[in-house]
């Protein structure tokens, strides 16, 4: 047994699972799905078949379409939208525990809940957007990807770069490992919960600022350096006054944080009207934190391109949890499967550091 000497705060370090799905290299700053570096994923493979590579090891494997179902009750206010109707739909559809139904069984399951939340997204961004109809089935079928339907349930229309945009997103944050939500979502599933419940609970997660939702803070910051016209003097304003710069550190890589070299990539080929700031905020940013931080490397993480290429799909920052839970239905549903088939129930220790052996009189 562990001594109360390995407590580590946050877990951090401490190695809970063993994944076959996703490889982060720390230190070559590279992100493999089942081996395959996303760099070949992108532009290459739409979202929905890194879905199936990610939870079926089958490249020629897809998320499913979704089936014809109406939500409950939106609200407009997407993140919670998805995590109510996830969980909901656990009882709609009657959906059996993980520890009493078949690995196949819960792979339907998690295709169907996959599928089906990207249209509660979808449905509740057009709610916020102030249209209260529905767009036609036979409209949204005609899109050729899921990233294409997504946005024709949306907007009732797909402009090819913004299918880019959320595609290239959604391949790059479809999974990473054992962050808050994943490790939340396998907790769930270790006790032979549903995989709406499951799911769910992922997505609840998500609704602190602190995981996926750090894009929603970037756009605001590169307005404030704009306004400023000097980067530099931004960066050290802010890193003075004991502030965060969002989309900087990560707790993972030490080196260059792959995806969001493919983001940059992507925001520039897309012609984000921000990417000249972001550069410079970029640079600035990166040549003081390695200053005063020389003894950890904190460089630019996934968060940062990644408000550039949701800017550019016009994807108002409010909507960037739910739109990173779209990405992460891919993760989530791996690892879920993959917690499945260990059939273990997390169950980690705490060190008690309260006060010693108390009586009422005492406290009298």
């Amino acid at each position: 047994m562990s001594s109360s000497n390995d407590f580590k705060p946050g877990l951090e370090g401490v190695v809970a699972v063993e994944t076959e799905i996703a490889e982060p290299d720390r230190e070559g700053g590279v992100l493999r799905y089942r081996g395959v570096d996303i760099e070949e994923l992108v532009g290459h493979y739409p979202y929905e078949n890194v879905w199936g590579l990610l939870v079926d090891d089958d490249l020629s494997s897809k998320m499913p379409d979704p089936e014809p179902y109406e939500p409950a009750r939106l609200t407009g206010h997407a993140p919670a939208d998805l995590q109510a109707e996830t969980a909901r739909l656990a009882g709609e559809w009657k959906l059996g525990k993980l520890n009493e139904i078949s690995d196949e069984q819960a792979r339907k399951d998690l295709g169907r809940l996959s599928s089906q939340m990207m249209g509660i997204v979808a449905r509740s961004a057009r709610l916020a957007d102030g249209k209260t109809d529905t767009v036609l089935a036979d409209v949204v079928a005609q899109g050729k990807t899921v990233a294409e339907k997504f946005l024709l349930q949306w907007r009732g229309e797909a402009d090819p770069r913004h299918v880019k945009a959320i595609d290239t997103y959604w391949i790059c944050t479809a999974e990473h490992g054992l962050n808050a939500s994943t490790f939340t979502a396998r907790v769930t599933a270790s006790t032979g919960a549903d995989c709406g419940a499951s799911l769910s609970s992922a997505v609840g997660a998500l609704s602190g600022p602190l995981h996926g939702g750090a894009p929603a803070y970037v756009k605001p910051m590169l307005a404030e350096v704009t306004a400023m016209g000097d980067p530099e003097k931004w960066v050290r304003d802010t890193l003075d006054a004991g502030k965060r710069i969002m989309g900087f550190g990560h707790r993972v890589y030490r080196a260059e944080d792959p995806r969001s070299r493919i983001l940059k990539r992507t925001a520039r080929e897309l012609g984000s009207p921000q990417i000249e700031i972001a550069e410079r905020l970029e640079e600035a940013a990166l040549a003081e934190l390695e200053q005063r931080h020389p003894e950890r490397p904190l460089k630019t993480n996934v968060e940062y391109y990644s408000a550039l290429v949701l800017d550019v799909a016009e994807i108002p920052p409010p909507l960037a949890p739910a739109m990173f839970a779209c990405s992460r239905v891919a993760g989530w549903s791996a690892h879920i499967l993959e917690q499945k088939r260990t059939g273990r129930l997390f169950r980690p220790a705490a060190r008690y550091v309260g006060p010693g052996e108390r009586h009422l009189a005492e406290l009298n």
